[in-house]
């Protein structure tokens, strides 16, 4: 065990560390350039050419589907009138 000088030094580390890192973190220059940093990590800008094949992409799938709707339907509709 220490003494008492360790014991407040201990406490006053255990005090001044989340505070300095709370302080440090917080400051609207470091937390700015983390945000935009992670932001544009995560959602890059739209790129209008790729924004343009994925709606096709989706268009011509929701087509494809019904298409085949619309074959079973006929399908169906043959056997009822058999």
């Amino acid at each position: 065990m220490g003494t008492w000088q360790l014991e407040i030094f201990k406490m006053s580390l255990y005090m001044a560390f989340p505070v300095t890192m709370f302080h440090y973190f917080n400051q609207p220059g470091n937390y700015e350039h983390w945000v935009n940093k992670v932001r544009e990590e995560y959602y890059p800008k739209e790129n209008k050419e790729h924004r343009r094949l994925i709606e096709e992409s989706i268009k011509l799938h929701n087509q494809k589907i019904e298409e085949k709707e619309l074959e079973l339907m006929q399908q169906a509709i043959k056997k009822n009138n058999l």
